[in-house]
């Protein structure tokens, strides 16, 4: 087998950013529930301005995620992604209830949930 890049290749560049999230929101879903374009980032960084003031984020629509719920939005994170799931977000939900279901992370007691795995759903 050869090496996929040659030895002359340049190397990726990184840069650095403030965002330490990126949410992926289904734009099929958010129509249905009859949510604006930016309903969904209003409500997450809503969220993040009250409990993360420094915490940044970019939400993006995007197309289907998958799963088609009738009453939720399908909403994905990098994290999200990396266990093979997808959210399926109420679309009544304040701003602290959506944000501690997408990013469970960025709650008061994550350090505590991250050793014992409570709020994840075991595997089907």
């Amino acid at each position: 087998m050869s090496d996929p890049l040659p030895a002359s290749a340049p190397r990726p560049r990184t840069a650095k950013t403030k965002l330490t999230e990126i949410v992926a929101v289904c734009a099929k879903c958010a129509k249905r529930q009859s949510l604006g374009k930016r309903a969904v980032r209003g409500l997450l960084k809503a969220g993040l301005k009250r409990s993360h003031p420094k915490r940044k984020i970019r939400v993006v629509e995007t197309g289907c995620l998958g799963p088609c719920p009738k009453r939720a939005l399908a909403v994905a994170t990098g994290a999200s992604l990396a266990r093979g799931r997808v959210v399926l977000l109420d679309p009544a939900a304040t701003p602290d209830e959506a944000l501690a279901a997408i990013l469970p992370e960025f709650g008061p007691k994550a350090a505590l949930a991250a050793g014992s795995g409570a709020g994840e759903n075991p595997a089907p």
